[in-house]
């Protein structure tokens, strides 16, 4: 009988290289495949032990030739594919409704892409490790997550499910794709269907592997208004509570100003002081005041609460209120960074009290030019607590308390407008939608803020201070050559291919715009906003031109601040409700005599978060404004409004209601036609007709649908709208 001749490597036993080297080539010839030691031996048809098998597949994935994904699962390392185009990077998910994520790195134009099955258990705002893959010239690079470095957030909102050995809890944020284990023990009493707030105790590396946590709160029953913004906040990483730590130390905060310290101020509680602040505004930040002087000049005084002489580093209120790093304001309700006594109490510039604050003041000459200024710790008294509505009052009949001198820094804040848009500021302003509440939170109506001269007044003078304290500190530190690190509020320039696009879409609406270099988008755009007052046809093009613009962050990098065309700018006016201020403040009154320098590279991890939290409470705020806009809504399903298409997706077009701003998409199934889509999504061109909805075109739709949970409003269209009616 003959024997047939083994096979080269059947049966043999391989030495520890080359069992690294046939386990490598197995996964290049399987690039997809997942495979654990079991298999491979199969595979391979080897003699080695499980075990030694193991330990090379633990050291191919040291080696970062194979992809780990737990339980002895491994898969080729994709970039073993990609070798010259593999790079690792660092940066925050932003994950979409149906589990894939864009990856924001700092030091890349473009977010990296990464598709669900290669998210790997990150969450949506976690700080991960992404290997990104560099395709075809123009194609966003695509990645796989390959470790979470920090979880965005350890609590989560959503619906308790019981079954007869375990519970799980379905997370309420839309872009949380997996739901959260409870072990029966760990309920806390809720009941089935009731929304909890749970507390992660263990995370899982393993893909699709739910989180384990404890219930810390029952909040009820599904449905409430109430819980909802609770859910915003919760959803977007913010605790509701303050620990007991802080709560402890703000209670024992002494309300009393002691001598010693009224002594190390300047005292400039007898000049004429006021607030102006929204109708609702319980924490006061900021006051003005004005003195005439004996040489005719007038000085006014930019006083800010003084958060940092009662809030000292290294305390539970510091950390928890960097930690929090700002105020949340929802629709209906204020999630604070500091507590109640502090925010609302201590802090604030409440009418007729005796305050500790930092103030800016400026010496204007007889020709409204400003000649010299003063930082420094101050103790002031507000004489009246003016709203918005009230100081409009005044300015308009010119009659009232401190008339005089509220028109005086009305004229002068005028001035100092005038000057900031002829230095390059951009005049766009987005709207802000407010919404009249009834006694249980629900919306009656809905309209757009109107900004007068009693805002536009406080908002310059705040500018004038905040540009002034950056300046100081730059150029304090040019004095020995050597950089002060501070935090900057910095704009970067806008995104030119952005800008070619509207350039190219007002053309086709009949609008020249001359903006083909940084410097030179600045005026067109205030042009255009010049025309889109006289012109309703050119507002929607307002809109895209702000998306075309960099977001603000903070930073110890000073790059200049382009939408506002000031060289130094920072935030020092609102420290109750910013820890960036907090730490403006203290690194100003440390340079004040000497110069100070903080560690640069700490001060900018800081930065980040800061960075990061703010974005997180704009989410949360314009998720609360969406929920409140979709609950007025709810009851007018079939009624008909005017509107504007306000943006295009590949599934139909977005409609924004005239006066109300509501937003709700008309799907391209509801349509009499289907639709391709211009490549730079500004306009949209039916198979069929060749017709053109462009953005900003006006129509007439009826509404369908809604869906408070996911904030969805559905529309069909009725008909287009003339520009001429």
């Amino acid at each position: 009988m003959s024997r047939k001749k083994k096979s080269k490597k059947k049966g043999q036993k391989l030495s520890a290289n080359q069992l690294k080297n046939e386990l490598l080539r197995l996964f290049k010839r399987q690039p997809k495949k997942r495979l654990n030691a079991k298999q491979c031996i199969k595979k391979l048809k080897i003699a080695n032990n499980r075990d030694s098998v193991q330990d090379a597949l633990s050291k191919l994935e040291q080696d970062g030739k194979l992809f780990s994904f737990g339980e002895g699962t491994y898969r080729l390392d994709r970039s073993q594919k990609f070798e010259k185009d593999r790079s690792v990077y660092k940066g925050r998910v932003d994950m979409t409704k149906a589990g894939a994520a864009f990856i924001i790195c700092d030091e890349l134009d473009q977010d990296i892409y990464v598709p669900a099955k290669y998210i790997n258990s990150a969450l949506h705002g976690d700080r991960v490790e992404v290997s990104a893959y560099i395709g075809r010239k123009g194609r966003r690079p695509e990645g796989e997550v390959i470790k979470v470095l920090e979880r965005a957030t350890e609590f989560f909102i959503g619906t308790l499910r019981l079954s007869r050995k375990y519970a799980i809890v379905i997370p309420d944020r839309l872009n949380m794709p997996i739901d959260i284990f409870v072990d029966l023990n760990d309920t806390k009493g809720a009941k089935d269907g009731e929304k909890v707030i749970v507390k992660i105790k263990k995370w899982h590396d393993k893909k699709n592997y739910s989180p384990i946590a404890e219930v810390t709160a029952v909040l009820g029953a599904v449905g409430s208004h109430d819980i909802e913004m609770k859910s915003i906040l919760i959803s977007n990483g913010f605790n509701l509570e303050f620990p007991e730590a802080v709560q402890k130390e703000s209670e024992a905060l002494s309300t009393e100003i002691p001598e010693t310290e009224i002594a190390r101020r300047r005292d400039m509680r007898k000049i004429t002081t006021f607030t102006i602040d929204p109708e609702t505004a319980k924490d006061f930040d900021d006051a003005l005041s004005i003195e005439y002087l004996e040489n005719g000049h007038k000085e006014v005084g930019v006083h800010i609460a003084d958060v940092t002489h009662y809030v000292k580093p290294g305390t539970a209120l510091d950390e928890e209120a960097y930690s929090r790093s700002t105020s949340v304001y929802l629709v209906d309700r204020v999630l604070p960074m500091l507590p109640e006594k502090l925010s609302n109490g201590l802090c604030s510039l409440r009418p007729h009290e005796d305050k500790c604050t930092f103030s800016a003041v400026f010496e204007f000459d007889t020709n409204d030019k400003i000649i010299n200024r003063w930082f420094g710790k101050t103790l002031t008294h507000s004489d009246r607590r003016f709203t918005y509505e009230e100081a409009q009052e005044v300015l308009e009949n010119s009659q009232g308390d401190f008339v005089k001198e509220l028109l005086e820094l009305n004229r002068l804040a005028k001035v100092l407008r005038q000057q900031k848009f002829k230095d390059g500021a951009i005049a766009f302003e987005a709207e802000e939608v407010k919404f009249k509440l009834d006694e249980e939170g629900n919306p009656v109506d809905v309209y757009v803020k109107e900004r007068k001269d009693a805002h536009l007044l406080i908002e310059d003078f705040m500018l004038l201070a905040n540009r002034e304290v950056a300046a100081f500190i730059a150029d304090k530190g040019k004095e020995d050559g050597q950089e002060i690190p501070f935090v900057y509020r910095v704009h970067d320039l806008p995104n030119m291919d952005k800008v070619a696009d509207l350039v190219r879409f007002a053309k086709e609406l009949g609008y020249e715009l001359q903006a083909n270099s940084p410097d030179a988008v600045a005026n067109a755009y205030n042009q255009l906003a010049n025309a889109a007052r006289k012109d309703a046809a050119l507002r929607m093009l307002e809109p895209i031109a702000i998306r075309t613009m960099a977001k603000a962050e903070y930073t110890t990098n000073n790059i200049g601040h382009y939408g506002l065309g000031f060289g130094y700018y920072s935030h020092f006016t609102s420290p109750i409700r910013r820890y960036s201020d907090v730490l403006a403040h203290r690194i100003l009154e440390q340079n004040l005599e000497k110069n100070y320098r903080v560690r640069k590279d700490a001060l900018e991890e800081k930065c980040k978060h800061i960075s990061l939290q703010e974005r997180k409470a704009m989410d949360a705020e314009r998720e609360s404004v969406k929920y409140k806009q979709v609950q007025f809504m709810e009851g007018r399903i079939g009624e008909e409004f005017d509107g504007v298409i306000s943006g295009i997706i590949d599934r139909g077009i977005f409609i924004e209601l005239e006066k109300i701003k509501a937003e709700g998409l008309i799907g391209f199934d509801r349509m009499e036609e289907s639709f391709e889509i211009d490549n730079s999504r500004l306009k949209v061109v039916g198979t069929r007709t060749r017709q053109v909805l462009r953005m900003g075109d006006r129509v007439r739709v009826r509404i369908i649908s809604t869906d408070l949970a996911k904030r969805q409003i559905e529309m069909e269209l009725v008909e287009f709208r003339d520009e001429e009616e």
